[in-house]
């Protein structure tokens, strides 16, 4: 699995407390080894995310991402709130 980043999701990143780095870090790790750990609660998104997909790093802390191939290509788009994602 290759994982890229967007501009923004670097930008949204770097807004993030440490605390905040660090769940997304292990989410990353997490989603790297298996991207169907019922922990990360890996769902596709509807209406104006229609065909993006989100994972959980914590209970208000989402990364939306895009998936090519059958994850071979995962582009990482945004991080933050459920309502900073949207």
């Amino acid at each position: 699995m290759r994982i890229d980043f967007t501009k923004r999701y670097f930008r949204q990143y770097r807004k993030l407390n440490g605390g905040d780095k660090v769940k997304v870090n292990e989410a990353i790790r997490r989603f790297v080894a298996d991207p169907h750990d019922p922990s990360l609660k890996n769902h596709v998104l509807h209406g104006k995310l229609r065909n993006k997909r989100s994972i959980s790093a914590s209970n208000d802390l989402r990364l939306i991402f895009e998936v090519e191939g059958d994850y071979v290509i995962v582009i990482m788009l945004a991080v933050g709130s459920h309502n900073q994602v949207h």
